[in-house]
């Protein structure tokens, strides 16, 4: 499964992905990340295809030159336990160390312990601090 830039026709595909596993909440626009992240290092947001061309998988990745993160990792049900999200990972991680980023982080929701249990495999650990945020421009 090839893994390459998202392009402006894949906001369909990855839209529909992101609703089916469960990753957008109603005061987060998924159209609007889409937007958003197109102005901002657009080489780094994944897509996977399948052999058909499909889209079965998204990671968007960025850096702020302290610290890399990752969001919207999202493999179609179809696709998980077939080393997907892994591949994703690993293309996000390769990305990030040729830009010079140090770290890592990313976000799961509490109680998600099987995506927790993901990451741990690949070596993510919990970190000790309190997530802090406040919402500047709501999508609403």
């Amino acid at each position: 499964m090839p893994i390459r830039p998202f392009t402006p026709s894949d906001t369909e595909p990855v839209i529909a992905l992101w609703h089916t596993v469960g990753l957008t909440r109603p005061w987060n626009d998924p159209a609007k990340d889409i937007e958003r992240k197109s102005t901002t290092q657009p080489e780094l947001f994944l897509v996977a295809t399948d052999g058909d061309g499909a889209l079965v998988g998204t990671a968007m990745v960025g850096y702020d030159g302290h610290r890399g993160w990752v969001h919207y990792l999202a493999v179609s049900p179809a696709q998980q336990g077939g080393g997907l999200g892994r591949r994703l990972m690993a293309e996000a991680e390769r990305l990030l160390i040729e830009l010079g980023c140090p770290k890592i982080n990313l976000m799961v929701r509490t109680g998600n312990d099987r995506v927790i249990g993901f990451y741990e495999a690949l070596g993510y650990g919990t970190d000790e601090v309190a997530l802090l945020s406040k919402r500047l421009i709501p999508d609403a």
